[in-house]
């Protein structure tokens, strides 16, 4: 560089650092995390795999195993930190923070344990367990018709009571308990596989999705489209074709994937290898919450059996743990986090249809649609679509929690009501309690009162109420519940459990619960509220969480007086 003068300005040195830049790495925690990771592949899409063996192993996840991880991924350790701490279930452990406890309890808050005294239980527990006990609150853990629920290590613990969860802690029992459940050969035994088998003998792709078509499925994991028509649309992708299972069922009141991965969990991977037949999908990847490890175990077994029996055909099934997200819930949430990124929804078109996981046309359906799948290819369209109330057609699984006699997942028909779901197949309601108001379709399909029982649970008849029947979970409610209390629980997980990328839900959930709080509630101010986060959010989590808040308003203004 000239001056006017002529003369050279001399070049600045800058004086070697006396140590590289960053947070180096330990070679101890190097050599830990080698050992952890043992012989898996150092894959970008495996990092929440990875995690969890650090995790698991280790009880968190220190900042020196975080940058070996790092090192030995080939990965920025922004990328990594980025990961590890988007997921509830992964502990961060700073430099300074006292060693992590070697056992957690975490007591479920979700509506319907708060419901069946968790607070009361969590206070106790906090008393009840001595050192080297971690207790904490954990949103809904797909247990709520067992509730109020606790999870010790890995054991969950229905119905708990702060005797049986200090028992079981005493006692060491954290291990997972394996429910019996109907395995490989009792499956077989009752016929089951033979539509898969005749598919793989020669079977005609194009004529099974029409038998599909005509049964009228619809996808059951809340949006309804239809399963036939899905498949067809991939299929007409250019190959290679993948297919995604989202077992993700993080909406509070809902457990019905549960119930069929606990109980016929063989009919569920009979429809989804059909499907992935269908659509000639290369790949199948299982994406199951966290919450479940005894369906993890169960899963793992009996797919390895599947692959022995060549019923496979050479497609590779992964199965994939969650970490604790409900945003991964939705279908491109779930994507982000298959490829081992942040569940961060993706803005839609295209559709994952078109560009799917790995940039790759994906299948996603829910667990329970491909149960019916594979029911509806075996007994046929019409006996299908000859089910049905109201009107309606076909059948579906009912998550019915809260104040009736008998809870559970009930297999009934689509377009029965509440009240007849109640009585007909709950046992009416709990002693001492009268039925005052429902969720007809989980934490975000808003609050009915029991006057309005009467509407048949479907898809598109709730909507002109300010609902929807979404996963089809009915909690059910007494008149000793206050609804104002029930708005507050959902907007409170719906708040922690925004995914943060877009304003409308990361703030709007904020304010709300603020606004909830306070001893008298300001109508107008959250209806408007309300209306910018459906209107401006991202996905449907900042879209629908308003739904509990503003039927709460239409329905109960009994309930908003000074809380």
């Amino acid at each position: 560089m000239h001056g006017s003068t002529g003369g050279t300005v001399p070049r600045l040195h800058r004086e070697a650092r006396p140590y590289p830049k960053g947070r180096q790495v330990d070679p101890t925690a190097l050599a830990e995390v080698r050992a952890m990771l043992g012989d898996a592949p150092r894959r970008r899409d495996l990092l929440i795999e990875h995690l969890h063996r650090i995790q698991d192993a280790r009880h968190g996840l220190s900042t020196a195993h975080l940058a070996a991880l790092a090192e030995e991924m080939r990965l920025s350790l922004a990328e990594i930190y980025e990961v590890a701490t988007f997921y509830a279930h992964f502990d961060i452990l700073r430099d300074g923070d006292p060693a992590p406890a070697p056992l957690t309890v975490r007591v479920c808050d979700g509506i319907a344990c708060e419901m069946a005294g968790s607070v009361a239980l969590k206070g106790a527990l906090d008393s009840a367990l001595g050192d080297g006990v971690r207790v904490a609150a954990a949103p809904c853990m797909g247990r709520c018709d067992c509730a109020p629920t606790a999870e010790i290590g890995h054991r969950h613990m229905d119905h708990a009571t702060a005797a049986t969860v200090a028992a079981a802690v005493k006692a060491g029992d954290t291990a997972p308990e394996i429910p019996d459940y109907r395995d490989f050969d009792a499956y077989v035994a009752e016929g089951g596989y033979a539509v898969l088998r005749a598919c793989l003998a020669g079977g005609d792709r194009a004529a099974t999705i029409d038998r599909l078509e005509a049964s009228g499925l619809r996808g059951m994991g809340g949006a309804g489209f239809k399963a036939g028509l899905k498949w067809r649309l991939v299929a007409d992708q250019p190959a290679p074709r993948l297919m995604a299972v989202n077992a993700d069922e993080g909406e509070p009141g809902t457990f019905k994937d549960r119930y069929y991965f606990e109980t016929d969990l063989h009919r569920v991977l009979e429809g989804m290898l059909i499907a992935a037949w269908a659509v000639d999908a290369a790949e199948i990847y299982i994406y199951l919450r966290d919450e479940y490890p005894a369906a993890r175990a169960i899963l793992l077994t009996e797919i390895e059996r599947l692959r022995a029996e060549g019923l496979a055909e050479g497609r590779a099934i992964h199965l994939r743990r969650g970490a604790g997200a409900y945003i991964c819930g939705e279908e491109s949430a779930m994507l982000e986090s298959l490829e081992g990124k942040r569940g961060l929804p993706r803005h839609k078109p295209p559709y994952p249809s078109e560009i799917g996981l790995f940039g790759r046309p994906t299948l996603i359906h829910n667990v329970e649609t491909l149960y019916w799948a594979a029911r509806v290819l075996e007994q046929g369209p019409d006996w299908y679509a000859g089910e049905g109330r109201n009107g309606r057609q076909g059948l579906r699984a009912f998550s019915v929690s809260g104040r009736v006699r008998e809870p559970g997942v009930k297999i009934a028909p689509a377009g029965i009501t509440a009240r007849q779901l109640i009585d007909e197949f709950c046992g009416g309601m709990a002693d001492g309690h009268g039925f005052k108001a429902y969720l007809p379709g989980g934490a975000s399909g808003g609050i009915l009162p029991a006057a309005m029982a009467d509407i048949p649970l479907d898809f598109g008849t709730l909507e002109e109420h300010g609902c929807f029947i979404g996963s089809a979970a009915i909690v059910v409610f007494s008149e000793q519940d206050n609804m104002r209390d029930a708005a507050l629980n959902l907007m409170r997980f719906f708040a922690y459990e925004s995914c943060g990328q877009c304003t409308p839900c990361r703030i709007g959930t904020e304010k709300a619960v603020a606004l909830m709080e306070r001893k008298d509630w300001d109508p107008p101010l959250l209806t408007e509220l309300a209306q910018v986060m459906r209107d401006a959010s991202i996905c449907g989590l900042g879209q629908a969480a308003p739904n509990p808040l503003l039927t709460v308003m239409k329905h109960f203004p009994e309930d908003l007086g000074g809380g």
